[in-house]
């Protein structure tokens, strides 16, 4: 029998909630982050909303001497990772070595990195890395950074797959507790909330160009125009159970299940793929569709991709047959922030019996949905299963599940 994985701390950075009980209460009582965009003029773009995370003071959290080897994600990163840390009771230091380690996702971050180094060069008249290798070299510093900032020096990855990668790290650090490391912080902290990664997340023709924060992010609405950047998401500390209950940890559910797919580029037979990775997880979890309880969706806000998503969500489960929320409307999506923020609300939503909103949606009747709008809804969770698409054709799917804390 695999080793069973569960998640003993949390540690958030959203734009609606600096911390993770701050989160959660804007959350369950539909309070959103979306405002227009602060941390650089954006004027001049069509897109001038963002989730941005508000009132962090990175000299109240970190050393002074950090600052200036960081960038605002890698800060935010930080403290999400102290704070998970902090949540699960766990000091690294305690453990043997190699017994920890650290697995993130990244996506559209180190565009402010990026985009600092180009400033340098083009001040300086000096040779500089390319942004292609500062964009890389950036992902090994976000990860290596909350490594050795905790002394852990076990298994350590980034996984780069866009929107989906918050589930896919979760899912390699999963595998590598199962190999016998004792404690992963995983998830992801991401964003690029800056003129140069404005540019280049434009390109994709996914942003919503409203200016109004109520409307700007309508995931399965008709009125639907694409969505919302932001940045932040949560990282989670992923334990092997038998050493989370030999040391009395709490814990907040097990990661039961994961699937991953790709979709065929277009022109093929085949069509796209993320039904598949929701029946694969269910069996990795050995669960039936019945034993969902609620689905948090994707919910990509582009008027195609909403009727895939609804289609897989309906064949498996049936029209209307399990309770689908997409709370993400009140942050943006955080790349591959997104999907690790989502399994928070997931292992939450267990913790309290509650379900919460997407909100401004009026959900289009078309899509055959029990989309979850207006307001929290009550409800027994004991499983939820979490879906996640990054541009390019990533599908991953986790089914995260209550655990019996006196087993």
């Amino acid at each position: 029998m695999s080793t069973a994985v569960v998640v003993t701390g949390l540690g958030v950075t959203a734009p609606n909630g600096l911390g993770t009980e701050a989160y959660w209460e804007a959350t369950r009582e539909g309070t959103s982050g979306i405002r227009p965009v602060s941390r650089f003029d954006a004027e001049q773009y069509p897109s001038k909303l963002a989730g941005e995370v508000p009132g962090f003071d990175v000299g109240e959290h970190l050393p002074s001497r950090l600052i200036p080897q960081t960038d605002h994600m890698t800060r935010l990163a930080l403290v999400a990772a102290d704070w998970a840390l902090a949540d699960a009771g766990v000091d690294p230091s305690e453990l043997a070595d190699y017994e920890a380690g650290v697995i993130t996702a990244a996506s559209s971050g180190g565009y402010e990195f990026g985009q600092r180094e180009l400033q340098n060069l083009w001040s300086q008249g000096s040779k500089a890395v390319s942004a292609y290798q500062s964009y890389a070299w950036f992902y090994a510093v976000n990860t290596g950074q909350i490594s050795i900032r905790n002394g852990m020096r076990g298994p350590s990855g980034v996984v780069v797959s866009d929107q989906a990668g918050g589930l896919d790290a979760i899912a390699q650090a999963r595998r590598q507790i199962r190999k016998g490391t004792k404690v992963i912080v995983s998830g992801g902290i991401d964003g690029s909330v800056c003129s140069w990664g404005w540019s280049a997340q434009m390109a994709s023709e996914r942003m919503s160009r409203s200016s109004d924060p109520e409307n700007a992010y309508l995931p399965f609405d008709a009125a639907a125009q694409g969505h919302v950047s932001g940045e932040g998401g949560a990282l989670v500390v992923l334990e092997d159970a038998e050493h989370a209950r030999a040391r009395s940890a709490r814990i907040y559910g097990e990661i039961a299940g994961y699937a991953a797919t790709t979709d065929p580029k277009p022109g093929l037979s085949r069509g796209p793929a993320l039904r598949r990775a929701i029946e694969a997880a269910l069996a990795d979890a050995a669960m039936a569709p019945g034993d969902v309880d609620v689905v948090f969706a994707d919910a990509a806000a582009v008027p195609e991709l909403d009727r895939i998503e609804a289609d897989a969500i309906n064949a498996v489960f049936g029209e209307r047959g399990v309770p689908v929320t997409a709370p993400k409307t009140m942050t943006g999506r955080l790349y591959s922030g997104a999907a690790s923020l989502d399994v928070t609300a997931a292992l939450l939503s267990i913790r309290d019996g509650v379900i919460p909103p997407t909100v401004n949606v009026v959900t289009d009747s078309e899509y055959g949905l029990d989309l979850v709008t207006g307001t929290s809804r009550e409800a027994d969770v004991r499983t939820a299963l979490v879906l996640a698409r990054g541009y390019g054709g990533f599908n991953s799917a986790m089914v995260v599940r209550a655990v019996d804390q006196s087993a």
